[in-house]
């Protein structure tokens, strides 16, 4: 099998996302630890690579895929024993999109519409109506888990992709266990993943304490 190249951030919800599911699989990556900062010594690397210069970006011996939920499906295509984390079954199949949609589209756009004023802009706080939508969020995400998992009583490339974004939004905008009980007994499943810590749970609280440092260190300057 070709080397698979992975450049990624651990701190990144789209990153995470894709080293659970190669984890899952038993797939081995050489994994490039990137900043995306100027002076990062890979950036030059990465730009050949992907020109859009974002991450995640899976090289395998030349084929070159980017973005997460891409990657991920791809993983599962190419190497997966069977469809269980990527179903074939229409309907199946149909869900799975629909919940990386609602990871995408609303989960980790959030997320950053909530983190970026305070990462890029010096601010010092978070907007209330940006955490306001963050508990919507949990709302929906709580109306969507029917079941044990984000489709069904099985794991999915979707309950990858969801836990990304939300093991760093609850260390920032903590989760009413009572409210969102079905969210609370899936993050616990999840976390009893064997490879779930070094996957995913360290980078997750990385980037919680990352964004609650700034916020903080932002307010510093005005005293």
């Amino acid at each position: 099998m070709e080397k698979l190249v992975l450049y990624t951030n651990k701190k990144s919800p789209p990153c995470r996302a894709v080293k659970l599911t190669a984890r899952a699989l038993g797939i081995q990556l050489t994994e490039k630890e990137m900043t995306l900062l100027r002076g990062d010594k890979l950036m030059e690397e990465l730009l050949k690579v992907n020109p859009q210069q974002t991450i995640p970006a899976l090289d395998d011996g030349g084929v070159v895929i980017t973005a997460s939920h891409a990657i991920m499906i791809y993983l599962v295509c190419k190497f997966g024993s069977d469809d269980s984390l990527y179903p074939s079954e229409l309907v199946r199949r149909a869900r799975v999109h629909t919940a990386l949609h609602l990871e995408a589209g609303v989960i980790f756009s959030r997320l950053s519409f909530l983190f970026e004023p305070v990462i890029y802009s010096g601010k010092s706080y978070f907007h209330s109506d940006r955490v306001e939508h963050i508990r919507k969020a949990y709302r929906l995400l709580e109306d969507f888990l029917v079941n044990e998992y984000m489709v069904g009583d099985s794991l999915t490339i979707a309950d990858f992709s969801c836990i990304s974004s939300i093991a760093t939004l609850v260390g920032v905008v903590p989760l009413d266990e009572a409210k969102f009980p079905k969210i609370a007994a899936w993050i616990k499943r999840m976390e009893e993943l064997p490879y779930y810590e070094e996957a995913n749970g360290t980078g997750a609280l990385e980037l919680a304490e990352f964004v609650l440092g700034k916020k903080e260190a932002n307010a510093q300057q005005f005293m």
